[in-house]
């Protein structure tokens, strides 16, 4: 599928700028309506009839020939079907700028990196999520100490007071996210996190119109134990917190126990630029949401031996001239 302008025909996107979709060619609003291919070809542009290339596990992309953003309804329908997503909250101009106030002054980072042209070709992606929801009791069991020093005379007392404690808590984690995807680095993932979960919402195609997507390659028993990790940790932390004020605590024992758990699918929005310089590739990526950033800026040899240069030239320039000065005296 992809979205047509009723007005011109042209391709409408969706604008995380205006929250909603338009039309580039006429900037038309609320003028799109769904067209459908015509063939059962995945590979065949439903616009111009193009030959497209597509992945294994995408779900959504941009047509070489016409330009036009496809949406493929078998990795968006069905067992595919996401439930929840975040549309992108910022726009390819605003990551732009963003990824240029943060890297300039990388002195020694080639020329080219934020150039106009380098970062154009950064591409807007909506990531496969899972989120996990789990009921869980916690309990806690253990012996803490109290100390008290103090001091009569020239002697010097302490005395220790011994304490068992007892905790029992129900606490529900709600939207633990873990991605699906086998291409996105897990500790990247994990890195451009958080997202604001309080603005996902429903799923809709035309929030995809104007990006690219992936659907889910990873199942959800499959990642599951990274989302327990995390339950686990947060349940722990939460129990430390609640027996604070002690001296010291030794466990004598912790259980987390799963009462009930649910998944759901959904997609995330992440924006990538891939910098390639002497036959590296240098990736960053933009959480479509928040804004933060995750990359490291390559380095220019080049300009590093300049960069010397310029301060070894400079530097026999001043001892000359102190020589010269001190040949006057």
């Amino acid at each position: 599928m992809y979205f047509r302008c009723r007005n011109c025909g042209g391709n409408v996107v969706y604008s995380p700028e205006r929250h909603g979709m338009y039309c580039p060619y006429c900037d038309s609003e609320k003028s799109g309506e769904r067209a459908e291919s015509g063939s059962n070809e995945l590979t065949v542009c439903p616009n111009c009839g193009g030959e497209v290339p597509v992945q294994i596990h995408t779900s959504a992309t941009q047509c070489p020939y016409c330009d036009s953003y496809l949406i493929f309804n078998e990795r968006v329908e069905g067992k595919y079907a996401p439930q929840i997503m975040i549309p992108f909250q910022i726009g390819k101009e605003a990551c732009k700028q963003s990824i240029r106030e943060k890297f300039k002054k990388c002195l020694f980072a080639p020329t080219d990196f934020l150039s106009e042209a380098r970062l154009d070709s950064m591409q807007g992606i909506y990531v496969p999520y899972w989120f996990y929801d789990y009921d869980t009791g916690c309990d806690f069991q253990g012996e803490g100490t109290k100390v008290r020093v103090w001091r009569s005379g020239n002697k010097e007392f302490t005395e220790t007071s011994f304490y068992a404690i007892h905790r029992s808590m129900d606490i529900n984690f709600q939207k633990i996210p873990v991605d699906a995807s086998e291409q996105m680095p897990d500790d990247v993932m994990e890195l451009i996190a958080p997202f604001n979960y309080g603005q996902l919402g429903d799923f809709s195609p035309e929030y995809m119109s104007g990006f690219y997507g992936e659907k889910y390659n990873m199942d959800s028993d499959v990642v599951e134990n990274r989302a327990r990790q995390l339950m686990n940790e947060d349940a722990l932390k939460l129990l430390r917190e609640s027996y604070g004020g002690y001296s010291t605590v030794r466990t004598i024992r912790q259980d987390v126990r799963v009462r009930d758990s649910k998944v759901a699918y959904g997609l995330l929005p992440i924006w990538k630029y891939v910098y390639r310089y002497k036959e590296q590739e240098y990736p960053f990526y933009v959480n479509g949401q928040t804004g933060k950033i995750v990359g490291t800026a390559p380095i220019s040899t080049a300009k590093v031996w300049a960069y010397a240069g310029t301060l070894w030239a400079s530097l026999t320039a001043v001892m000359a001239l102190g020589r010269t000065l001190l040949g006057l005296l």
